[in-house]
């Protein structure tokens, strides 16, 4: 008869070895394949009678046309005559490319070669049920110049796009062959700094709610029974955030894991980079700042840390005094003039 101990040794035994051979298989075992990545449609999708075909229809910009790419379509355009200096510009988190509506036509009439598009998950792109991180955006810019057969351009981009233009100099340093110009750029913004309705807004508890059927359906009928407003662009986030799937998810996701705050990091390497270049002879480029004083979404105070950050040696800052955060608007013509210069190789003063 085995002894006291013998039995326990063989009653651990028992115990462990089902945990260690369970451990092995799935430690050997083959992954399984993952599941079909599920892309919500864009604005394309609604009825042509829908608000949204007024306020931003399809053709909002000459040049349109899509491109399949791996993650949903993409909508953008190309403006301006073919041998001009090309420019990249990027609109922000909830607005898509309609923000540029004052200032894209007047670059491409200056003899400016203008790409714009709209980013996953806004306007006439589709919207990729994924984390919406600034490596997802800079990936779908990377694909998109390569598909136009861009090899390198100026970039601009406002707000949360001047944060992804920034993150895309550092990503993808080879294909920005010229300057950089950060409007307003989120990128900075800490979560402390942000309003509780935002940080609530893009739990992932809210997230799931705002992208469920039932939630949607009553945003619509709000959206239906709303008398129209006088700002086109709120209207249309109104719009997406009512009609698309795909839209509330990627603001959420955006504002959690994407490239509106946290990037302090960034635009220390960027500034290290571009002074590296410089040093070793090659065409630094230069970064443009430009803020209002009455912004109240990245307020004005940002743009001495962003400066700071770039170093004092490679950034410079224009104040458009009394402008809010939706200067691409209200002061188009103002922001186009200074663009303007600033990618013909001139200084650009306040």
């Amino acid at each position: 008869m085995p002894s006291s101990a013998s039995f326990q040794c063989i009653t651990l035994s028992l115990l462990i070895l089902p945990a260690i051979v369970l451990a092995l298989y799935f430690l050997t075992s083959f992954p399984h394949a993952p599941d079909t990545l599920l892309v919500n449609p864009s604005l394309a999708s609604l009825p042509k009678h829908s608000r949204s075909w007024q306020i931003y229809p399809e053709d909002a910009f000459a040049g349109g046309a899509y491109v399949s790419l791996p993650l949903g379509r993409t909508r953008y355009w190309l403006l301006g005559p073919e041998d001009g200096i090309k420019i990249v510009l990027i609109h922000g988190l909830s607005v898509p490319a309609l923000i540029w509506k004052e200032i894209a036509p007047r670059l491409a009439e200056r003899g400016f070669r203008v790409l714009l598009y709209d980013l996953y998950g806004r306007g006439y792109s589709d919207a990729p049920q994924t984390t919406h991180d600034a490596s997802l955006y800079t990936t779908q810019l990377a694909l998109l110049l390569q598909y136009i057969g861009w090899s390198g351009a100026n970039i601009c981009g406002v707000s949360m796009g001047g944060a992804i233009a920034a993150t895309f100099a550092v990503q993808f340093p080879h294909l920005v062959q010229g300057d950089i110009a950060l409007i307003a750029t989120a990128g900075v913004l800490e979560a402390s700094d942000m309003s509780r309705t935002s940080r609530f807004l893009s739990s992932p508890l809210m997230q799931f709610v705002t992208s469920s059927v039932p939630f949607r359906m009553y945003l619509q009928h709000l959206a239906s029974n709303v008398s129209r407003i006088d700002n086109p662009s709120a209207e249309l986030v109104r719009i997406q955030s009512a009609h698309l799937p795909g839209y509330n998810p990627a603001i959420a996701s955006s504002i959690r894991e994407g490239p509106v705050r946290a990037l302090s990091p960034v635009f220390a390497q960027l500034g290290r980079q571009l002074r590296k270049r410089a040093k070793d002879g090659a065409p630094a480029g230069r970064v443009l700042l430009v803020w209002g004083t009455k912004d109240t979404v990245v307020p004005y105070r940002y743009s001495a840390r962003v400066k700071s950050l770039l170093g004092e040696d490679t950034a410079s800052l224009v104040t458009l005094d009394g402008a809010g955060h939706d200067l691409t608007l209200t002061r188009g013509e103002e922001i186009a003039g200074k663009l303007e210069a600033f990618f013909n190789g001139q200084d650009v003063k306040e």
